[in-house]
């Protein structure tokens, strides 16, 4: 109202010659500035109808392709490093230790010297054994010549039956002494060979437990030296008494290959084979006891320690694998992510039946050829378009094969996932 006043008062001051330049400008003012709304009103509405037309990123993950391969089976159990020979090095005489013929820790070889004990008095009585057997020969033959005299006078009847027998008597007892004497000089030359004291088996020496100049005495528990046999080498393992089936149907055959890993299975130490089998199963502990063999060339394994077994009961032929990563655990079951022609990503339940640290078997959802995302399934849905990588090749390094429990019923994604 007062705007109305106002305009009147001025054209009347004025007039309204003054003030026609001024409304010109104003409606020229008013129709640019409605026409640059108007323009960028439907400028932003035409942009947004455009950000929605374009399709969103790819997102970047790792793929890779399910192959027909041949799966190998393991069966995970701890095991226990033992020698097949352990001998502790004892001295079967007595006496004084004058040498020391091994280096403690060091290896060595049947026959090699471990210690000398004196052998003079042994050595001496074996002298005296053989000087004694020396002098019953010297009367032997002496009395065999008396006897042939008295047989003689006997036929000519210039001696008696009674002296002949006598003489017949004392070559007998000659001769019989004489074996005794050889008896004597065998166990003199025994000990005698028992002062040297040898290496009975090939293997590594522990600590020296007696030192040069002590006395050793036949009856001492404690010995010289401990020898153990590092190559071969075995393992004692056990597994659950369900594996005694498919162990001894393993063994039926043929060879069984065994791997002993580090106590953490972090580190594969030795490849051996099964030696046997237990012939009872433990009922207390509900396990079997196996043995295995190792030829342990670069003494890998080392008596008493712990290790990581790997039996290898099974090898599924000719199976469709997928990298391990590829399986998802969903709330009905176990998926993966497939790949198809146009980069996007489809979700198909799978059933696996056995699986390992590397690869797991897929027996239903999956053909060989396929394409199955293993890196970036957190970003993924039904149709999502990815930029796809190529994963590296998976070697199937030995790890125990496991059965997931889903696998056993099939499984598909859920309705959440598949939005």
């Amino acid at each position: 109202m007062r705007s109305k006043v106002l305009a009147a008062r001025l054209l009347k001051r004025f007039g309204a010659r003054s003030y026609r330049p001024l409304f010109i400008g104003l409606a020229v003012l008013v129709v640019v500035g409605g026409g640059y709304l108007g323009w960028k009103h439907f400028h932003d509405q035409a942009a947004a109808k455009a950000a929605q037309k374009k399709p969103p990123p790819a997102v970047p993950a790792t793929i890779a392709t399910a192959e027909k391969a041949d799966f190998p089976v393991y069966l995970k159990g701890l095991g226990t490093v033992q020698p097949f020979n352990t001998v502790t090095v004892k001295s079967r005489v007595d006496g004084e230790v004058i040498k020391i013929g091994f280096k403690q820790g060091a290896m060595v070889k049947e026959g090699d010297l471990i210690a000398q004990i004196d052998p003079r008095p042994y050595q001496a009585a074996l002298d005296q054994a053989e000087a004694k057997k020396k002098q019953d020969e010297s009367d032997l033959a002496n009395a065999r010549l008396d006897l042939a005299r008295f047989t003689d006078l006997a036929k000519q009847n210039f001696a008696t039956r009674q002296q002949l027998d006598t003489q017949n008597a004392k070559v007998s007892g000659l001769e019989s002494q004489i074996k005794g004497d050889e008896g004597a000089i065998d166990n003199a030359r025994t000990q005698v060979a028992y002062t040297t004291i040898t290496a009975p088996i090939s293997g590594r020496t522990g600590f020296r437990l007696v030192d040069q100049g002590n006395n050793v005495h036949a009856a001492d528990t404690t010995g010289i030296v401990t020898i153990v046999q590092l190559q071969p080498i075995s393992v004692v393992l056990t597994a659950p008494e369900e594996s005694v089936v498919p162990v001894n149907q393993a063994l039926g055959k043929g060879e069984v290959q065994v791997i002993a890993q580090s106590s953490d299975g972090s580190k594969t130490l030795s490849t051996g084979r099964l030696a046997l089998i237990n012939n009872e199963v433990d009922q207390a502990a509900g396990t079997i006891r196996m043995k295995a063999s190792f030829d342990n060339k670069d003494n890998a394994l080392w008596p008493g320690l712990s290790v990581s077994t790997l039996l290898l009961v099974d090898t599924l032929k000719g199976v469709t694998v997928v990298p391990q990563d590829a399986v998802q655990h969903g709330p009905d079951g176990l998926f993966v992510y497939t790949v198809g022609g146009d980069n996007k990503v489809d979700i198909k339940p799978v059933k696996v039946s056995q699986q390992d640290k590397a690869l797991a078997v897929v027996t239903a959802g999956l053909q060989p050829g396929d394409k199955v995302v293993t890196q970036g399934q957190s970003r993924l849905q039904k149709g999502t378009l990815i930029k796809p990588t190529n994963a590296a090749p998976t070697e199937n390094t030995p790890s125990p094969a496991t059965t997931p429990e889903v696998a056993q019923t099939s499984s598909a994604p859920s309705s959440k996932v598949q939005k």
